[in-house]
């Protein structure tokens, strides 16, 4: 969810033209996945599993 994050992003800055909802989805994107990462790495449990495999 953070590549994604990044990538749109990055592709919202680099090609003129698409509109700014994608940069918005973007950063929406990597927000989400960076508060699951430090939930996770914490021990807590996300969207009741405690282990991910």
């Amino acid at each position: 969810m953070i590549v994604l994050g990044i990538i749109l992003i990055l592709l919202a800055w680099l090609v003129p033209g698409i509109p700014s909802i994608i940069s918005t989805i973007g950063i929406i994107l990597l927000v989400i996945g960076l508060v699951l990462l430090v939930l996770g790495r914490t021990g807590h449990a996300v969207g009741g599993r405690s282990n991910w495999f």
